[in-house]
């Protein structure tokens, strides 16, 4: 089986900068590279194998098809659809966050 690419949304890398310039400024570099490895750990897992993330999320928001999947040591979720030749990453959220409200968002 073949990783597909990884294609995030506008939004989700601005979550992603956000949560990177959070963690260095809160808790220093090592912390901000920790959530860089971390994310990018998690989005290779979901390249080879999407079908593994969690559809609750998916089902709660009435968004069929959408997944989701926790980082390790962080508390930050990838909410993402497999596509046919690529995985579509909506957000990179905090688990805190009002995730329906983050969700309905338009993608800028």
């Amino acid at each position: 089986m073949t990783a597909k690419r990884i294609v995030p949304r506008e939004l989700a890398r601005q979550d992603v900068d956000e949560a990177i310039q959070y963690y260095a400024d809160e808790a220093g570099e090592g912390a901000a590279l920790g959530f860089v490895d971390a994310l990018e750990q998690a989005y290779r897992l979901i390249a080879a194998r999407p079908a593994t993330g969690s559809p609750l999320h998916g089902h709660a928001l009435g968004l069929p098809g959408l997944r989701s999947r926790r980082l390790k040591r962080y508390p930050y979720m990838i909410f993402y659809i497999d596509r046919d030749d690529h995985v579509d990453v909506w957000r990179v959220l905090h688990e805190q966050r009002d995730i329906p409200a983050r969700m309905r968002e338009p993608d800028r």
